[in-house]
């Protein structure tokens, strides 16, 4: 699983999920970061910083994004509008971003002779599914623009693949925690608010009844999987599922948080909001049998080490 002496872009390698890739292989590789700092944070690579060579860009700017990409070996492409919610309110903005930058990233992979692209796409793109869990084969019914936009890059990907040779490997992330996500945005990751309130004594808000459940796979994982996608011959022009295969409600959730604590948690329920998906529960058997893919950090070790 271990990258090495490879010429490697990160696009959104100042966000989450982007920076712990970027840190994670900039000890043994030459790393590039490209980042709007829109929603990602230059702190986030402090501790690689100036070993890696950071530039603040936008992947709508094409010519910009192409000379970064000239020379790269290996693209992981995390660069996105992340926001679901805001893609509701401004769905020409999310496929400018998600559809458009994509496609920039794509060409100029194209253009440059890149190895491979790695994709971060959406459990979002399956929308409600009539089965859960869900497999790669399951028909998308995406219920946001920003669900939309993850399938089209992905349908971009495959494209790439099969028509000019570019090796694509795209990953359906589910719902992604750990250390460095932002609490501080009504659109950021439910766990990183929950704790972040819990240890400042806050209400916790739930949107909808609280049954509604989710995948939540750690960060750590997720990185192992870009990885493993990295290096997978039989990957290529795939799609996979990522997270662990279980799935947790919300009010469950908050029983463990209380349990941790030892509190009894104030919780506000209110009106459900547009685009959110009531189940997510991945069946990740393509990803453990292609990609070699075990996710290893159990759900309330993970929780722990936020709180």
């Amino acid at each position: 699983m271990t990258i090495e002496g490879k010429k490697i872009l990160v696009t959104g390698g100042a966000g989450f999920i982007g920076s712990w890739i970027a840190e994670t292989l900039a000890s043994k590789n030459s790393v590039k970061v490209a980042d709007s700092l829109k929603t990602g944070n230059k702190d986030n690579l402090k501790k690689i910083l100036p070993k890696v060579e950071f530039t603040e860009t936008d992947i709508r700017k094409r010519e910009k994004l192409s000379g970064l990409i000239q020379g790269a070996e290996i693209v992981f492409h995390q660069g996105a509008n992340v926001q679901i919610q805001a893609s509701v309110d401004d769905p020409q903005m999310d496929a400018d971003i998600n559809i458009g930058g994509t496609l920039n990233v794509l060409d100029a992979c194209r253009k440059h002779d890149v190895e491979r692209v790695v994709f971060a796409s959406s459990s979002a793109i399956y929308g409600n599914p009539s089965n859960i869990p869900v497999t790669e084969s399951a028909k998308p019914s995406p219920l946001s623009p920003y669900a939309l936009s993850k399938l089209a890059g992905e349908s971009y990907m495959k494209l790439y693949s099969d028509l000019y040779g570019l090796k694509t490997i795209s990953l359906r992330y589910f719902n992604v925690y750990g250390p460095r996500q932002n609490a501080d945005s009504p659109y950021s990751g439910v766990i990183s608010i929950f704790t972040k309130n819990v240890r400042e004594g806050k209400p916790l808000t739930v949107f909808g009844d609280g049954e509604q459940t989710r995948d939540f796979v750690n960060v750590k994982d997720v990185v192992k999987a870009n990885m493993l996608a990295a290096e997978s011959k039989p990957a290529v022009g795939k799609a996979f599922n990522i997270g662990t295969g279980k799935s947790i409600s919300l009010n469950d959730m908050i029983s463990i948080l209380e349990k941790k604590t030892g509190k009894k948690l104030v919780v506000k329920y209110k009106e459900k909001r547009k685009g959110d998906v009531m189940h997510s529960c991945p069946d990740i058997s393509l990803a453990r049998k292609i990609l070699g893919f075990v996710p290893s950090v159990a759900f309330e070790d993970g929780l722990s080490e936020l709180l």
